[in-house]
């Protein structure tokens, strides 16, 4: 039985635990939901809810866009940047990943996967009390770190017949020039930041020797 349990855990064939909130971190019934929404102690993956004020509005009767879709993908690429540099403080950021999805539960999602469980927590007490947009910034922990369940293969495929209403993510990629400048300036961050704790810790040294010789002269004296 605990092999069978095991086994459907977060499938639909689970009627306890909740499949979308295990798969993606968030759910369109929310609280009212009738299953379990188990949310981690421990993860790799922050959920920063609603945040992203998405230009990925408007739609035609077959779902085609009907924004500007330079113009959306500009004022994507500049919230990335802005949010990945801010964000990267934290710890080393594995994958970031925004929602263009309309659904209330889903809408300005941002999900950001560091490398370590640690460098998450540390983002999580960092975000408390924070403003953005003028509105108090949300997150918690998230059970998703495979997002290949989590994504939307139709909307992928851009074949998706939902809209922004569909249940999966609709993840938005930045341009291959902003993701390769984040990535670098990550780089050149830790780099910077290793070598300044290096530093700090040769100083330290110094300091503590300098204290031990004088110590002994003294003693000596």
């Amino acid at each position: 039985m605990a092999d069978n349990l095991h086994r459907i855990y977060g499938t639909e064939q689970d009627r306890v635990n909740c499949p979308f909130y295990f798969k993606i971190g968030a759910c369109r019934h929310g609280n009212t939901c009738s299953r379990l929404h188990n949310k981690p102690t421990e993860s790799q993956t922050v959920l920063v809810m609603n945040m992203y004020q998405t230009p990925f509005r408007e739609y035609g009767a077959n779902c085609e866009p009907l924004f500007d879709e330079e113009v959306a993908q500009e004022h994507y690429d500049g919230f990335y940047e802005d949010f990945f540099q801010e964000m990267a403080k934290y710890g080393e950021i594995e994958e970031v990943f925004i929602c263009r999805n309309l659904g209330d539960h889903l809408v300005g999602n941002v999900y950001l996967k560091y490398y370590d469980e640690e460098a998450a927590d540390d983002a999580i007490q960092g975000l408390q009390g924070r403003y953005y947009g003028g509105r108090i910034i949300v997150s918690e922990l998230s059970p998703v770190t495979d997002f290949r369940e989590a994504r939307c293969r139709q909307f992928d495929n851009n074949e998706c017949q939902r809209g922004g209403y569909c249940n999966f993510m609709h993840l938005q990629e930045p341009s291959r020039e902003v993701r390769n400048k984040c990535m670098e300036w990550q780089k050149k961050y830790y780099k910077y930041q290793k070598n300044k704790d290096r530093e700090a810790r040769r100083a330290r040294t110094e300091r503590n020797e300098r204290k031990k010789n004088k110590e002994k002269r003294e003693s000596r004296e």
